[in-house]
């Protein structure tokens, strides 16, 4: 099982320094974030991919943002993130295509996104046509062979079985982000493996506590400060037969974010040697 963190795309005269401090932290993988579409080009993709096997990184999904507005909390999420919003629908879908392309360049077969405040309500007008859409951009990465991973948070897990149940394709899969499910108040992410443990391809490795009101989301914390028990999830992982990667993710910036990382790392090093041996 690897353990890694999260790289954000930026200019790639700055690569060159985020995989040196990756490599010099101790990893050999990440998930590849970008939120901006004009990196996405063959030429790019090239010069990024000479740079992943200069360092010796493996990327273990790409994480594709997209356009519009994007609002993290309760009110204004509902109506600005993910495929959800019907006004920015079509542009999402384009965006995630084209990610997804990239991503195939550099070899990548897991593209992970965040889809939105998914209906809870299977009769609510909007579901049938998200599902639509979701499954258009499912058939495109199929075509490339690659997956669509759903992260979690905003959705409860019985709503993101309902999806994939309705979208229908055999390339779906979660992005499992533990503190996602307590900090939108979703639920326990120990439990939720439960309702879609089987579609698990990757993990985002975050703590934190549940909301106190209904407008904004929990807050995050360092790894072991929070709600979520990584000993109890690492167990049924292993129940489950997941050995795959594991993304350290600490939403912070500054000094601070790398040592919470590090400390994440041994942190979680020692409970995955005490569950899975080694």
């Amino acid at each position: 099982m690897k353990i890694g963190t999260c790289v954000t795309l930026s200019s790639i005269e700055e690569m060159p320094q985020k995989f040196k401090t990756l490599r010099d932290s101790g990893f050999d993988s990440c998930q590849l974030l970008s939120w901006e579409p004009v990196l996405w080009t063959e030429e790019y993709a090239e010069k990024l991919s000479a740079m992943l096997q200069e360092y010796g990184v493996t990327p273990s999904a790409f994480w594709c943002g997209w356009e519009g507005p994007v609002v993290w909390n309760f009110y204004d999420g509902q109506v600005t993130l993910g495929l959800v919003p019907p006004e920015y629908r079509p542009m999402r879908i384009k965006n995630l295509c084209d990610g997804a392309d990239f991503a195939k360049k550099l070899g990548i077969t897991d593209v992970v996104t965040h889809m939105g405040f998914i209906p809870e309500n299977p009769y609510d007008p909007n579901f049938a046509p998200f599902c639509v859409a979701v499954r258009t951009v499912a058939t495109h990465l199929k075509e490339n062979g690659q997956y669509l991973l759903f992260e979690t948070g905003q959705e409860t897990p019985v709503t993101l079985l309902r999806c994939f149940e309705q979208v229908g394709t055999d390339n779906l899969g979660v992005n499992l982000d533990t503190a996602n499910l307590i900090l939108y108040g979703r639920a326990n992410p120990v439990d939720a493996l439960d309702v879609f443990g089987k579609y698990v391809r990757n993990l985002h490795a975050k703590d934190g506590v549940y909301p106190t009101n209904g407008h904004e989301l929990g807050k995050e914390t360092r790894l072991g400060d929070g709600k979520v028990d990584f000993k109890a999830l690492f167990v049924k992982l292993h129940e489950l037969g997941y050995d795959s990667h594991v993304t350290i993710e600490r939403e912070i910036e500054g000094e601070q974010q790398l040592a919470d990382i590090l400390y994440a790392k041994e942190y979680l090093s020692d409970i995955i040697a005490e569950v899975y041996g080694g």
